[in-house]
């Protein structure tokens, strides 16, 4: 399957802010960059900014950042899930995972990830897609936010909603280990009914839940 990133900017001006929000972008592009030290949700900054240089150079890979100036403020993920979770179970070329999505602590306020979601699926680019994010509570701020679980969980909704995703049921354990967690997907206008059973297959291993 031939991969198509078509790069697409915009910007925001907001709270005495000038932050432009582009991509895909590729790995020198984000190399290039410095990186915001409050970027550290998943590992150390230095260590995530190489870890998206990475996943920029995939084929299927696309790096969606929000920066000020020289500086990256946040950042969007796409990629084929690992290995070693059921997602990547069916061999589906066309089954993309929205991977990670932060935001520097100040710029939280300003409509940045939003931004970031429409620029991932300007113009159509992701219709010939399934994309499907794991929303797990523990790798949620609700010490910095100060919102509990549920609130978060509502935000984390109306954010991925912004580009049609929507809560899709799944017997994964991982998910289904706790009611605040969620699988949330939106299948792309040009995806064959094909893949559409075959994600459901691998969304649910025991057929009668289905």
């Amino acid at each position: 399957m031939e991969h198509i990133k078509a790069y697409h900017m915009r910007s925001i001006f907001k709270s005495g802010h000038r932050v432009t929000v582009e991509g895909p972008v590729p790995p020198e592009a984000i190399t290039k960059l410095a990186f915001h030290p409050d970027l550290d949700a998943f590992r150390r900054p230095s260590e995530q900014q190489e870890a998206l240089a990475e996943i920029a150079a995939l084929p299927e890979g696309r790096i969606i950042i929000a920066r000020e100036n020289e500086t990256i403020i946040g950042y969007v993920t796409f990629h084929y899930a690992d290995d070693c979770e059921r997602w990547s179970e069916g061999n589906m070329m066309d089954l993309i995972e929205l991977g990670a999505i932060e935001v520097a602590d100040e710029y939280r306020s300003l409509g940045v990830g939003r931004e970031m979601l429409l620029t991932a699926f300007e113009n159509g680019q992701m219709e010939k897609y399934i994309v499907f994010t794991t929303e797990y509570y523990w790798h949620w701020d609700l010490k910095g936010s100060g919102l509990s679980v549920w609130d978060y969980r509502k935000m984390m909704e109306r954010l991925m909603q912004t580009v049609d995703m929507t809560w899709y049921a799944t017997d994964d354990p991982e998910i289904c280990s706790h009611p605040a967690n969620c699988l949330m997907v939106r299948i792309g206008s040009e995806v064959p009914m094909s893949s559409e059973e075959q994600f459901d297959r691998v969304r649910f291993r025991h057929r009668f839940m289905y």
